[in-house]
């Protein structure tokens, strides 16, 4: 078994055969969680989900980069989020890489956080070139409830060895996707990965972006999963079976499936 913790066959990319896709990724054992990065796109996470029992999962949250940031309505994302195919608050979280108001993001962030708090969820958080800040927002929370009631996973990641130590030590899971097959420029994911413990990893497609150079479909899917395992075993000279099992159980464990 394998699972896709971060996929999205809710985006209008999988309108035209979105069932066929499911049907194969279960067909192959691999489930997958679609997350939401609006309000749109979390209720049709949510819609996809309602036709499978088991093995399709969803997620509810409001994106750093989606329009309307300034405008998150609480109530409204908590009753979406209330729906029992709902494993997680996500994506949420901070994204530096063009102008922006920062502000408004880590308003939106921190009103996510009570949200996840609230209704006992774990979160999915996305971060690109605002780590410091991020790590500063969660102990921060984590100092002032005077416990650690956070839970989640810090998903693509795209940080340093260091920051994911951080992570790390709030009680995070560290997500890797198609990207570690990427030279990127002061990432050694090979270093990262050896040191991070295999029961804090999770494996991702950030479906359909970022694409594993050997999968055969030019539009990513959750199939192509199979290759961030087999690449994290390489690393760490584990056996695929291992690393599927583990990063199985791992998600269980956080998403409560």
């Amino acid at each position: 078994m394998l699972i896709d913790t971060h996929s999205h066959l809710n985006f209008s990319d999988f309108d035209k055969d979105r069932d066929e896709v499911i049907k194969k990724c279960l067909d192959n054992n691999v489930w997958l969680i679609n997350v939401g990065v609006d309000f749109k796109t979390s209720k049709k996470a949510i819609e996809i989900a309602e036709k499978y029992k088991k093995g399709v999962y969803a997620t509810v949250g409001l994106h750093p980069t989606s329009e309307n940031l300034d405008g998150f309505d609480y109530e409204k994302y908590k009753k979406l989020a209330q729906n029992s195919k709902v494993v997680a608050i996500g994506e949420i979280g901070l994204d530096y890489k063009y102008p922006t108001d920062k502000n408004a993001q880590k308003q939106a962030l921190i009103e996510q956080i009570k949200l996840a708090k609230e209704l006992s969820l774990p979160m999915i958080i996305h971060c690109r070139f605002a780590h410091n800040d991020l790590i500063k927002i969660l102990s921060q929370d984590l100092h002032t409830s005077g416990l650690c009631k956070l839970k989640g996973v810090v998903h693509c990641f795209t940080g340093t060895l260091q920051e994911a130590e951080k992570y790390l030590a709030l009680g995070f899971y560290i997500g890797f996707t198609g990207i570690i097959f990427r030279k990127t420029k002061g990432i050694d994911f090979e270093k990262i990965i050896k040191k991070i413990p295999l029961n804090r990893i999770l494996i991702e497609t950030d479906c359909p972006y970022l694409t594993p150079p050997d999968f055969k479909e030019k539009r990513n899917n959750p199939l192509a999963v199979k290759f961030v395992a087999e690449y994290i075993a390489k690393i760490k000279n584990e056996s695929f079976d291992k690393i599927a099992e583990t990063t199985f159980q791992n998600a269980k464990e956080l998403f409560k499936i």
